[in-house]
């Protein structure tokens, strides 16, 4: 799910996700963080899920996915439609 706050000069998107769906660590990577599954993983948020925020500049699109454990590469439902086998999102 994405959570999306607009301030002044970008948007601030909150990557959420289920505690332990899919299990162990999991990242959201892309195209505003080099795809580098260090940059932003997702850390707990109270007892039923984990999540990241990315701050982004408005007006922009950018393609993204997660990474978890094992090499589990997967999209989020919630984006803002398909680029290629990525999720896109708009600000």
């Amino acid at each position: 799910m994405l959570e999306r706050k607009q301030r002044k000069d970008r948007t601030e998107v909150t990557f959420v996700l289920p505690a332990d769906t899919p299990p162990g660590p999991v990242s959201v990577v892309g195209d505003f963080n080099d795809w580098n599954p260090h940059a932003h993983p997702l850390e707990r948020r109270g007892e039923d899920a984990r999540a990241a925020t990315v701050a982004l500049p408005r007006e922009t699109s950018h393609s993204l996915r997660y990474l978890a454990a094992g090499d589990y590469w997967f999209n989020d439902e919630s984006g803002d439609g398909r680029d290629g086998p990525n999720s896109r999102l708009h600000t």
